[in-house]
């Protein structure tokens, strides 16, 4: 089945082949696709180098904290981005975006204040999990209109923080 994966405002393709075949933009991989315990931590193997992610699913795409870094991947097959792009235009999108905990952790700091304007890519929150910190960012402009969380908060997976407009 292909899928088009959006990250950063990027499009890929990604066929997946059998089990351990998943081609990428047109080039083949050897995969693993392992999960690791009770979390949502997986062990990845990808033409032999292995890599640990965690993976979580919101309502309407995937958090990916891979190696510090938190990407959000927007995920459709082929059908659904057809359907998507036929209604273009006549579903409003939705206008607040909530920012959940990826996992579980402590929240280190909070370099934003309610009433400040953001823009896409600006730190909104810092959660350290499993001794790592992890920056979380704006997917878009806005305006911070809701804080729900302090400095050294512990949060659950897929509370929300803060609140964009």
């Amino acid at each position: 089945m292909k899928y088009v994966t959006t990250i950063g405002g990027h499009e890929y393709i990604v066929d997946i082949l059998d089990e351990h075949r998943v081609s990428v933009d047109g080039v083949t991989y050897q995969v693993d696709f392992i999960p690791i315990g009770d979390q949502p931590v997986y062990s990845l193997v990808v033409d032999g180098k292995s890599f640990d992610a965690h993976i979580y699913q919101n309502e309407d795409a995937w958090q990916v904290l891979f190696r510090g870094a938190l990407f959000t991947a927007f995920v459709e097959d082929e059908r659904e981005k057809r359907l998507r792009a036929a209604l273009a235009g006549k579903v409003a999108e939705h206008v607040d975006y909530h920012l959940k905990a990826p996992m579980p952790g402590m929240v280190v700091s909070i370099p934003v204040q309610e009433g400040q304007m953001v823009q896409k890519g600006d730190v909104l929150v810092v959660l350290e999990s499993m001794k790592m910190q992890n920056e979380l960012r704006s997917p878009r402009d806005g305006k911070v209109v809701r804080v729900r969380v302090e400095t050294g908060d512990r949060v659950e997976q897929k509370e929300t923080m803060l609140s964009v407009v």
